[in-house]
């Protein structure tokens, strides 16, 4: 085809004037297509559109126009299925009743902890009525036994050696040196250990020496030494009655804080340090504390009275939820649950001293300020 019926620029979609003449066989004048792109140009027939896959959650609408059949005797294709996912959990079936929520836990085996909880009350309390230096053989055992599970921690969690022989010995020595001799006694057995720990330290390298000896010297504060005020009550005349009514005291203390937490529990005392303990179970605390010291103090203790019993309960509710709290800090620290496995259901011998070693000496200083030494 020539430029002479090509090469004319369009105007409005037409030729121009017929100036340079009709060309022969050309097309008559109109729209600027030939004959053959004419044909393609016819209307299309009407096809309803099939709208794609997807619906109104598709953005681009064209391709859901392109989706559908462009001409009448094509077939509109099925909408691809579903995507399979991966694993598909199960629906749930309407027949099956709805799950019953979970009821709260202890935590630890019951019956392991009260089956052990009644068998070292028997012992303490034979120990403690029928000759009372078999009692304080008892305190130098737990001692022994508290500072062996102590160090062992320190040791395998934080490579810390404290010195145990020296701790062992000087730690019961401490116990009966508070019976025998009272305060001074145990003062004295105090500073020895704090020396003998110093001086067996030093037959290891230098390396760490200043971190071991001081943990040896926490140690010897921390167990022994608290524990003899639990000697100075037994050494009075009713010095039996004295040391049951503090292990009275601080278990029933436990005890609240357990049962009123565990049911009635909704605000954290201390998360960061005993997740836990609630506020709830404090006042739990306080309260059983408060009515049994009463009444220990108006039956139990000659010369006592009900009103000093309040302020006794309300005294060992608070030291005794700071030891637990002392002792949750140095688990948590050390990265443990529990101090040992000695005692099935409580954990270690120091998982029973924590609220026991703080509220001796208070419970020793409040009944000497009440009722004497003794």
């Amino acid at each position: 085809m020539n430029e002479s019926s090509w090469g004319a620029p369009p105007h409005n979609g037409y030729w121009g004037p017929s100036d340079q003449g009709p060309v022969q066989g050309a097309a008559p004048a109109g729209p600027a297509y030939d004959a053959p792109e004419a044909q393609q140009t016819r209307p299309m027939p009407i096809v309803p559109e099939v709208p794609a896959y997807g619906g109104d959650q598709d953005d681009d609408r064209g391709a859901a126009r392109l989706s559908g059949p462009l001409f009448r005797d094509e077939t509109p294709q099925t909408p691809p299925p579903l995507a399979v996912q991966q694993n598909p959990e199960p629906m749930p079936d309407a027949s099956q009743p709805a799950p019953q929520p979970q009821k709260k836990s202890a935590g630890r085996d019951l019956s392991a902890a009260i089956g052990v909880g009644v068998g070292l009350g028997v012992v303490i309390i034979a120990s403690l009525f029928v000759v009372k230096a078999v009692f304080v053989g008892v305190v130098a055992v737990a001692v022994v036994v508290g500072l062996w599970e102590l160090t062992s921690r320190l040791a395998e969690r934080k490579d810390i050696k404290a010195p145990l022989v020296p701790l062992a010995l000087g730690g019961a020595a401490m116990v009966v040196a508070g019976y025998v001799r009272g305060a001074e006694g145990a003062w004295v057995a105090m500073a020895l250990t704090a020396l003998a720990v110093l001086v067996w330290r030093m037959t290891e390298p230098p390396e760490n020496y200043l971190r071991d000896v001081t943990a040896g010297v926490f140690a010897a504060f921390y167990v022994p030494f608290l524990a003899t005020f639990v000697a100075l009550m037994l050494a009075a005349d009713d010095g039996p009655w004295r040391v049951l009514t503090f292990l009275l005291l601080t278990v029933v203390s436990d005890t609240g804080a357990y049962a009123v937490g565990w049911r009635f529990g909704k605000h954290k005392l201390a998360p960061r340090i005993s997740p836990g303990k609630t506020r709830e179970g404090l006042l739990g605390a306080v309260t059983f504390a408060m009515v049994a010291g009463a009444l220990c103090m108006q039956f139990l203790i000659d010369d006592g009275a009900w009103w000093q019993g309040l302020l006794l309960g309300l005294a060992v509710a608070a030291s005794a939820t700071l030891g637990d709290l002392g002792e949750s800090m140095i688990k948590r620290d050390l990265g443990i649950k529990d101090m040992g496995t000695l005692l099935p259901g409580h954990g270690g011998i120091m998982d029973r001293l924590d609220s026991l070693l703080p509220t001796a000496p208070v419970v020793w200083l409040l009944m000497v300020l009440f009722v004497g030494s003794g």
